[in-house]
């Protein structure tokens, strides 16, 4: 018996995609989930706090409150809306909607306000102020849901409410020795310090999953051939893979007679020429071209000086050690206007009496801009060190590092 499975140039089974395929269940997998349900029950232990603080303080002072119902009715709204805003955060980690994210808004607003009007007859805010200071925890349960400018405009406009009502209430008691001063400052910080926080914290771990996961698809060209194309030349090579086999089959079908018509005749050449300069690039581009060149971190901050494409001649251990102390070296120091240089040749010989038989010298010289020896990673000498041997200088007060790295001779690949 013969097989009538098929399979079109880019090696997939034609037809297979048409079959009925059970589907595979994921075990409670939600998008853009990477780490916030951590950050999630973070955000809302830190509401929790804020909230439980600013009840026992409304508690304490409940008997000799201005206006105690209606602060308790704030209160209530406070926890409606603090449970909404949770409630969110649990079903949709990935993003808050504007009009969900402007009725929390509008329902903060109201609470402030009826917090505001329910001290001023006392017109001792920084005291008695309770409810207003706890919407700044509130404001922390929607920083992995909104921007992070949004979160923090929110909280700097309730701090300066708090500030506006004492001035507009005591302008008099504000002097540096009154404690309605002291009280307003410490208000204001409770108010805003949360939603700061969590904003530095969340931006953070951003900033880390993706700088990972940009490494994580950087590192596959670490196995890539000496020659290749890269990732995102890949999607376009298979685009142009399946416009010619429609081509063609029409062809071979008869769909489209012979002499193809003039527009035909004009397509089947681009997509000719298309394919004939991908080509071309594939065997002047190595694999570290791609991994600068694809990279969101590498790519602004990395300069390759490589014209004859000798970072191909690398084996895979020797270019993990070269990628990896690049990102060691960029994540070495956080000012801004960091730039490594990577030079590669030309190749020479090994000097006279080493015992290398058939292989050549690939001098890489690293340059770098803005990253001084103190700032570097330790890490970084055990990746120069799968590369070759190494000199570390200092030139202009940042480091510059020579490597002798052992390759093949390329007249025998």
């Amino acid at each position: 018996m013969t097989s009538t499975i098929e399979e079109n140039t880019l090696g997939s089974i034609a037809g297979l995609e048409s079959r009925r395929t059970r589907p595979i269940k994921t075990a409670g997998t939600r998008p853009a989930s990477v780490g916030t349900d951590y950050l999630g029950f973070g955000t809302a232990l830190v509401c929790g706090l804020v909230g439980a603080c600013g009840l026992l303080q409304f508690a304490l002072q409940y008997d000799h409150h201005p206006n105690a119902p209606l602060t308790l009715f704030s209160w209530i709204l406070l926890i409606s809306v603090a449970f909404v805003a949770a409630s969110f955060v649990g079903r949709n980690s990935s993003r808050l909607p504007n009009w969900a994210f402007a009725a929390i808004l509008v329902s903060l607003a109201a609470v402030v306000a009826l917090d505001l009007i329910a001290v001023l007859p006392d017109r001792d805010i920084g005291r008695y102020g309770t409810a207003s200071i706890a919407v700044g925890g509130v404001l922390v349960l929607l920083v992995t849901l909104r921007r992070s400018r949004e979160i923090l405009t929110a909280a700097v406009v309730v701090a300066v409410l708090l500030v506006v009502a004492t001035l507009f209430a005591r302008p008099q008691d504000l002097a540096p020795d009154e404690p309605v001063l002291a009280a307003l400052l410490v208000a204001v910080m409770r108010a805003v310090f949360p939603a700061a926080l969590g904003i530095v914290v969340v931006t953070g771990f951003r900033r880390i999953v993706q700088i990972e996961l940009d490494r994580v698809q950087v590192q596959s060209t670490v196995s890539a051939p000496r020659f290749a194309v890269g990732m995102l030349a890949s999607e376009e090579l298979a685009r142009l893979d399946l416009a010619a086999e429609h081509l063609l089959e029409n062809v071979a079908t008869g769909t489209e007679p012979l002499p193809l018509s003039p527009q035909t005749a004009s397509t089947a050449a681009s997509l000719a020429t298309e394919l004939r300069l991908h080509l071309i690039e594939g065997r002047r581009e190595t694999w570290l071209h791609h991994a600068i060149s694809e990279s969101e971190f590498l790519g602004p901050s990395v300069r390759l000086v490589d014209p004859s494409a000798l970072a191909g001649l690398m084996h895979p251990r020797q270019r993990d050690g070269l990628l990896s102390a690049t990102w060691l070296l960029l994540t070495s120091s956080t000012r801004q206007g960091v730039t490594v240089r990577l030079t590669l040749g030309p190749i020479k010989q090994p000097a006279p009496g080493t015992n290398i038989d058939r292989k050549v010298v690939l001098p890489i010289a690293i340059s770098t801009t803005g990253i001084p020896r103190k700032r570097v990673n330790p890490s970084l000498w055990e990746a120069l060190g799968k590369v070759g041997s190494h000199v570390v200088q200092i030139k202009d007060g940042s480091v510059r590092v020579d490597i002798d790295c052992i390759v093949g001779n390329p007249a025998d690949q």
